[in-house]
């Protein structure tokens, strides 16, 4: 079953390169849609795939890249719309 996650992750996330390694991971996993850090700090991503590739990519995001301090992690379900073609950085 395809799902979609809006996923916010809060703590030491960025510089350390969160943002490329949830796109390496995301594209691992054929998860469609975008990461971008939000200016109070935290990440905020949409992911869109099979329900196992994205609960996978949740998964990392509680943990993160190496440098990373996972603090909380908030995720949304939401509406799946198939909206997207690949997985994007935003800035």
């Amino acid at each position: 079953m395809k799902v979609r996650a809006r996923v916010f992750v809060s703590g030491r996330v960025q510089g350390v390169f969160f943002r490329s390694e949830t796109k390496h991971e995301a594209r691992l996993r054929g998860v469609m849609g975008w990461v971008r850090n939000l200016p109070d700090g935290r990440v905020e991503a949409v992911f869109e795939g099979e329900e196992g590739a994205v609960k996978e990519l949740i998964e990392f995001c509680r943990r993160g890249p190496p440098g990373a301090r996972v603090v909380k992690v908030d995720v949304k379900w939401e509406n799946y719309t198939g909206e997207f073609r690949s997985f994007e950085i935003r800035y």
